[in-house]
């Protein structure tokens, strides 16, 4: 069996095409369970996310894994054909070593597919599509992604908006368990951010929203994790002094915070420092307010510099990261072909054994028959010997006469190492 990855995903197929050969969970769950039944493709994992779907399977032929992707959602294979990469053995644990390491991700370096693989193979589990082997393939993804993440800097920098915010308010302030943070505003761009301050544990969140469900919506999203609170918008200036970090994101034509309202907030928190980002274009906060000593406003255009300078950094980690991987999947083929010539290797430390019993039975015999001990142990090491050696003359010979000399170059070469290691006297440490 040859182990295979064949998948689309951003760099190859649009996002409408991505559409039609995306599976939700309950979907993928019952096509793997009635694959499960059929014999020539039961051994399989799918992987299926908004930037990518691919099948990682042990099978003879990839044309299977395309047919079954085009037929499992309704598609003309040759609508697929020109947008889909196959990969194969070294190159496809390759493949699915970067994509577990965030490597092959639309934002380089995203923490998120990690989890999304181990939940794909959980559910193949599930359905019973997954072999010793296959399944040890992917244990040894994890731990790559795992060496990835904690030995490179490809994950360590922050290059999304909300990520970028909750790093700059630990570097503002040193104890993020004591921050009150305000969101003005409940987008998507300010729901990022609080998910990011939810998760660094901070001590509250207010939602300052102009509608109250999608405030409660965000509210309800991260309460789990934090003391939340929702307050009305027209009630915004008179709780500024309530937050260490604000950020804040409207849409709005008009300021949302003036320098007054800033000010006024800064006496009542008795000149205590506040972050506040503005990501709204138009901008939300007065740009004056960055006059006033205490406060650090930080705009879209300052975080995306900080993003940009992050990427780069990801960038050349990834190169270092790239070659961890590599080395990683070369490591784990070897490992998978000595298993593999274990049991040729036990079976032949076997016929020696039986061998030597065989031949240490004929021996005793002879001695208890009152032969000469030594004539009888000389006659035992040769038969044994002859044995013993047969099976490596024989492979000698068919070299030799095979139309590639280099069967024998090798053999000869590396029986003449194992020789002289043999001949060469083991000292005995002092």
């Amino acid at each position: 069996m040859t182990f295979y990855a064949i998948g689309v995903n951003h760099q190859t197929a649009s996002v409408e095409l991505r559409e039609r050969v995306a599976f939700n969970a309950e979907r993928l769950s019952t096509l793997l369970s009635e694959q499960c039944t059929q014999s020539h493709l039961n051994d399989l994992v799918v992987v299926s996310t908004c930037n990518r779907t691919e099948i990682y399977a042990m099978t003879e032929h990839a044309d299977i894994l395309l047919n079954w992707l085009a037929q499992a959602n309704g598609i003309d294979v040759n609508q697929l054909f020109n947008h889909v990469y196959r990969y194969d053995n070294i190159q496809a644990v390759t493949h699915l070593m970067r994509v577990a390491s965030g490597l092959d991700s639309l934002m380089l370096g995203e923490p998120q597919i990690l989890g999304q693989v181990k939940a794909a193979l959980s559910l193949a589990k599930n359905a019973g599509t997954v072999s010793g082997h296959l399944n040890r393939i992917f244990e040894y993804a994890f731990y790559a992604a795992k060496r990835v993440r904690s030995e490179t800097a490809v994950g360590s920098h922050a290059v999304s908006m909300g990520y970028a915010v909750a790093q700059l308010a630990l570097q503002v302030f040193s104890h993020p368990e004591k921050l009150v943070v305000m969101m003005v505003a409940a987008g998507e761009m300010n729901s990022l951010v609080a998910k990011h301050m939810a998760d660094m544990g901070v001590a509250k969140i207010l939602i300052c929203n102009r509608g109250r469900e999608r405030a409660e919506k965000l509210a309800q999203e991260i309460s789990a994790f934090v003391d939340v609170e929702i307050i009305p918008f027209d009630s915004l200036s008179e709780n500024l002094y309530r937050a260490d970090v604000i950020s804040s994101c409207t849409g709005s034509l008009h300021q949302v915070i003036s320098y007054s309202d800033v000010k006024t907030a800064l006496k009542k928190r008795r000149y205590q420092q506040m972050l506040m980002v503005d990501l709204a274009v138009p901008r939300d906060i007065d740009s004056k307010v960055e006059q006033l000593d205490g406060v650090y406003l930080y705009g879209v255009d300052d975080l995306q510099t900080v993003i940009d300078e992050n990427l780069a950094q990801r960038r050349q980690a990834a190169i270092e990261a790239e070659v961890m991987v590599n080395q990683l999947a070369t490591q784990m083929l070897n490992q998978e072909k000595i298993q593999e010539a274990s049991g040729i290797i036990q079976q032949y430390r076997n016929a020696g054994e039986v061998n030597q019993q065989l031949e240490l039975a004929q021996a005793l015999k002879c001695l208890s028959d009152g032969q000469d001990p030594a004539q009888v142990l000389q006659q035992f090491s040769h038969r044994l010997t002859q044995k013993l050696l047969h099976p490596t003359s024989l492979l000698l010979r068919e070299a030799a006469t095979a139309e590639d000399p280099a069967q024998f170059e090798w053999l000869n070469e590396h029986l003449d190492d194992i020789l002289k290691a043999q001949r060469t006297p083991k000292h005995k440490k002092s």
